[in-house]
């Protein structure tokens, strides 16, 4: 049996201010297993709308997230399902940011590198995406063990 976790910091209001604050944080864990990051791209939808996001930006957003978890499973854990990974979801009044907690092999950040996108074959485009939807993409390997991949994307001030 497997289990998922949802925690929140702060109880998020579905009313946000103009530019979409909502200051507060959504932590979720789920088993390793790509049949769930069905709900890490549900989860996500909601909170990016909530904070600002138009429907392009926050599609853009959860398939990075997706990318990313899949890198988790099958770099890190080299396909374990038995293990876990942590979402943690913060919304601020400048930044959304999202914090991918594994705890399987540490990943060298020097040699995760985009592939040439003159190079056409499947897969392998996962860092593009996610370079391309985060202004910020930072990897920690200073945790005991496993990796704190944190992605970071300002929001954009709607003037009114």
């Amino acid at each position: 049996m497997y289990l998922i976790k949802v925690t929140m910091a702060q109880e998020r209001r579905r009313k946000t201010d103009k530019i979409g604050n909502n200051n507060g944080s959504v932590t979720l864990t789920i088993p390793s297993h790509p049949k769930y990051l069905y709900v890490v791209r549900s989860a996500l939808y909601p909170i990016l709308t909530d904070a600002g996001f138009n429907r392009k930006d926050a599609r853009r957003i959860i398939l990075a997230v997706d990318e990313a978890c899949s890198n988790i499973i099958k770099h890190a854990y080299a396909g374990d399902t038995t293990k876990t990974i942590t979402m943690t979801v913060t919304d601020d009044s400048d930044r959304f940011t999202v914090r991918l907690r594994d705890y399987g092999r540490k990943t060298d950040p020097m040699k995760i590198v985009p592939r040439d996108l003159a190079d056409i074959r499947p897969g392998g485009l996962g860092t593009v995406f996610i370079g391309t939807a985060f202004d910020s993409v930072t990897y920690d390997t200073d945790q005991e063990e496993g990796t704190l991949l944190t992605l970071a994307k300002k929001k954009q001030r709607v003037d009114i």
